[in-house]
C-alpha cells in the first residue's frame, strides 16, 4: 500500500541512521520499526487504576442527598439580601 506520511526531521534522521546501521532501505526500516512498536503496544497492559474511598467529612445531621436543596436556599437568601440592599 502506498501512502504519504510527514515525518519530523529528527525522526527521519534517526530512521535513516537505523536503516544505514542495519543495511536496510528506508522503507524496510520504517516498516520494521512501526511493526515493532505496534507489537510492543499490544504487550503492554495499562496500569490498573485503584479508587480509594474516603469519608466525605460531613458533620452529623447534614444529609448529603439534600445538598442541592441547601445550595438553593443559600442562593435565595443571597438574592433577598441583594434585593434589600438595592432599595
Amino acid at each position: 500500500m502506498r501512502t504519504t506520511v510527514t515525518i519530523d526531521p529528527e525522526v527521519a534522521e534517526k530512521l535513516h541512521s537505523y536503516a544505514h546501521r542495519r543495511g536496510l532501505s528506508f522503507k524496510k526500516a520504517l516498516n520494521e520499526l512501526i511493526l515493532r512498536g505496534l507489537s510492543h503496544q499490544s504487550l503492554v497492559k495499562p496500569e490498573r487504576f485503584q479508587v480509594e474511598p474516603h469519608c466525605g467529612g460531613f458533620r452529623p445531621g447534614i444529609d448529603a442527598n439534600r445538598l442541592n436543596q441547601l445550595v438553593d436556599e443559600l442562593e435565595v437568601r443571597d438574592f433577598i439580601r441583594e434585593a434589600q440592599n438595592d432599595r
